[in-house]
């Protein structure tokens, strides 16, 4: 049976699934639904399309909810988003289906999109899809305005391999391949 702990000990994830982290202050929660909005925006600004098919939203609250975060936005007139009054109605939702955070890197780490349910208005739905197929940060292009572009080329290169890496491990991991160990077993 596929382990779906990137580890090889099951009890660990049992341990680690158990913890209970202690709630965030609201200030730091809202301070990071800012920041989140702000590098929504960034992102959105670089592909005018994308602002151009958000405008025909403007007013639209869109509300997205994994395990017990939330996080809650309103389309602007300029097709870009802002935090939405927690009590505003949402005119769609979207919860990702995916309660294992182990699962839930590991579809992103293969570049897949996790499982999500949505309700709402399919025409928002149909945008938001459309958003995250065709919008990428292009995060090289604005480390090379701190840094320069050939300290940002090789940052961003370390990066890819590293993803790549960790793409190779887990996909062998996951898919429960056996993985030679330096005793001449196997790993369980």
């Amino acid at each position: 049976m596929a382990n779906p702990f990137p580890f090889p000990f099951p009890f660990l994830e049992n341990l680690i699934q158990s913890v209970r982290l202690p709630e965030p202050p609201l200030w730091l929660v809202e301070e990071t639904q800012r920041r989140c909005v702000l590098l929504m925006n960034h992102v959105l600004m670089q592909e005018p399309q994308a602002t151009q098919r958000l405008v025909r939203q403007q007013g639209q609250v869109i509300l997205a909810r994994w395990r017990g975060i939330s996080f809650k936005v309103r389309v602007t007139s300029a097709g870009l988003f802002d935090l939405a009054d927690a009590l505003a109605p949402s005119d769609l939702s979207l919860e990702i289906s995916e309660q294992s955070p182990w699962q839930l890197a590991r579809s992103v780490a293969q570049g897949q999109k996790p499982p999500v349910r949505i309700e709402g208005d399919v025409q928002l739905a149909a945008e938001v899809n459309w958003l995250a197929d065709n919008l990428r940060w292009d995060m090289e292009e604005d480390l090379a305005r701190l840094l320069g572009d050939a300290p940002a080329h090789v940052l961003v290169q370390a990066v890819q391999t590293a993803i790549l890496a960790l793409r190779g491990f887990l996909g062998a991991r996951l898919a429960d391949k056996p993985l030679a160990t330096g005793s001449g077993g196997t790993a369980a």
